[in-house]
């Protein structure tokens, strides 16, 4: 996650609010779970793809053991 890029949208706080939430003063992208439950990883793709500064992206677990399913970078500042 880059807030430095954030543009404030908010369209992935709509399509993933389980995972995304806008700072209450600058309105910037906040992480609020790094690892999405698995009913969300879908929406958590759509939020990468609808984020109209690319601000947001995903990253492949790195154990085999899991889905496989990408989940949202923790990097940046909360």
């Amino acid at each position: 996650m880059h807030r430095d890029r954030c543009c404030g949208a908010g369209n992935c706080v709509v399509t993933a609010p389980e995972v995304f939430d806008q700072d209450d003063e600058d309105g910037l992208v906040l992480l609020r779970r790094a690892e999405p439950p698995a009913d969300a990883v879908d929406r958590v793709r759509l939020a990468v793809e609808l984020c109209p500064a690319g601000a947001i992206s995903v990253a492949p677990l790195p154990a085999p053991e899991h889905s496989g399913s990408p989940l949202p970078e923790a990097s940046g500042t909360p």
